[in-house]
């Protein structure tokens, strides 16, 4: 089990995003998310890892480009170049179990230490769904407001998990597509990470179509 500055139970951090999920999607109007999203470069962008539900990436990820629609989204402590933080090239995406309830899904978007040193993380991912041609499908996914983020350190073989939560679109009447694969950004890093999505469709337009991510705490669920 990783360490963190401040402990955030877990169960705790996935609760406080179905709450607060429920309040905003109750206020989106009948079309709140139906702006065309910017588009992934198909080739250039992601690093794809092996096609299993898990992704890592090689490289450099000072120099990497980064897709727009996966850019980071989390700022750490200090600055950003703290050489304590995670690098996507010593990391591995994966994508929880399903975890529905009360015309919510839920999964944990889990970022494993791969590498042979101790790093952090601090804050909240960056995300976007994509097609099997690397086109975005569908908004970026927001912050959730409201949770303060901790900085969970990881061991080598540790992880983190940060929660992404979105209305049923059966009980929401959302428009949907199936993506081929989510993109998932560590914290203030240039690069992505690929992870072949299994979980079916998600909203990408019409009312309660946002989908959120929350902090990253420690382990690889709630």
């Amino acid at each position: 089990m990783a360490n963190t500055s401040s402990s955030v139970p877990r169960a705790a951090l996935l609760a406080g995003a179905l709450a607060l999920l429920g309040t905003l999607t109750a206020c989106e109007g009948s079309d709140s998310a139906a702006t065309a999203p910017p588009r992934a470069p198909a080739t250039s962008g992601p690093v794809t890892g092996p096609d299993d539900g898990t992704a890592s990436a090689p490289g450099d990820p000072d120099t990497a480009a980064v897709p727009r629609s996966a850019s980071p989204s989390a700022t750490g402590p200090g600055d950003s170049a703290d050489r304590s933080r995670c690098h996507t090239p010593g990391l591995r995406a994966s994508v929880g179990s399903l975890e529905p309830g009360a015309g919510q899904r839920n999964l944990p978007v889990v970022l494993t230490n791969t590498s042979s040193r101790t790093c952090t993380v601090h804050g909240y991912p960056g995300a976007a769904f994509i097609d099997a041609h690397g086109r975005q499908v569908g908004p970026d996914p927001r912050r959730s407001p409201g949770f303060t983020p901790t900085t969970v350190t990881l061991d080598p073989g540790d992880s983190a998990w940060a929660g992404l939560s979105f209305a049923s679109p059966q009980t929401s009447g959302a428009r949907t597509a199936t993506p081929a694969a989510l993109l998932v950004t560590p914290p203030d890093e240039r690069t992505s990470l690929k992870v072949t999505w299994t979980a079916g469709e998600v909203p990408v337009g019409g009312n309660a179509s946002t989908v959120f991510l929350t902090v990253f705490a420690a382990g690889d669920g709630p």
